[in-house]
C-alpha cells in the first residue's frame, strides 16, 4: 500500500507521530510537512519518504504514481478550504486534489474546535464529494482509561478507514 501522509498547521502533531510509529512496516509511506508543521526525523524500520510541501513536481503528485490513500493529519483550516475550492498550490493541497480526481480514499482530520460555519460549510461540501472528514474525536464506548488508549482509539478508527490492520483497541463483541 501506498499511503500519504500530510502533516498541516502546529496543533496535533502528536497524533500524526504516532499515526506513522504505528503504521505496519509493509507500507509505503510518503510524507509531507506544511512550513507550520513539525518536520519528521525519522522512523525506524519504516519505508519512509519525505517530500517538500513546495515541490509540487514530486512522485506524488501525479496520478500515475497511483497512492492507495491520502490523510492530512492534523488537517488546518486553510488546507481545508484550499482543497474545498480546488486550489492546488502545494504539494499537500495537490496530493488531495489528485486522490479526489483519482477517485482513492481521501481522510480529512481537522483539528479546530469549534468548528466555523465556513469550516462545515468547506467540510459538508468535500463530504458530497466522497472526501472523509474524520475529526479526532474520543469514543467514549472505548472504555479508555488514559489518554494513550484515547489515542489509540481515534488512530485505530483512522486506520479502520484506511484498511490497515491494527490491535490499537479492542473491538466491540
Amino acid at each position: 500500500m501506498k499511503l500519504v501522509v500530510a502533516i498541516t498547521g502546529a496543533s496535533g502533531i502528536e497524533l500524526s507521530l504516532k499515526f506513522i510509529q504505528n503504521l505496519p512496516k509493509d507500507i509505503d509511506i510518503h510524507i509531507i510537512t506544511s512550513n507550520n508543521a513539525l518536520t519528521v526525523n525519522s522512523f525506524e524500520n519504516k519505508k519512509i519518504t519525505l517530500h517538500k510541501n513546495s515541490n509540487i513536481a514530486a512522485s506524488i503528485a501525479s496520478g500515475s504514481f497511483q497512492v492507495d490513500a491520502t490523510i492530512i493529519l492534523p488537517c488546518s483550516m486553510n488546507t481545508l478550504a484550499k482543497i474545498a475550492c480546488g486550489i492546488a498550490d502545494n504539494l499537500v493541497t495537490r496530493s488531495a486534489s489528485v486522490a479526489l480526481k483519482e477517485q482513492k480514499k481521501l481522510l480529512l482530520a481537522p483539528r479546530e474546535l469549534p468548528f466555523s460555519a465556513i469550516a462545515l460549510e468547506n467540510m459538508e461540501k468535500l463530504a458530497k464529494l466522497g472526501v472523509i472528514i474524520a475529526p479526532p474525536v474520543m469514543g467514549y464506548y472505548s472504555k479508555s482509561e488514559t489518554l494513550e488508549d484515547i489515542e489509540n482509539f481515534i488512530i485505530g478508527k483512522w486506520y479502520d478507514i484506511l484498511n490497515i490492520k491494527h490491535t490499537l483497541y479492542t473491538r466491540w463483541s
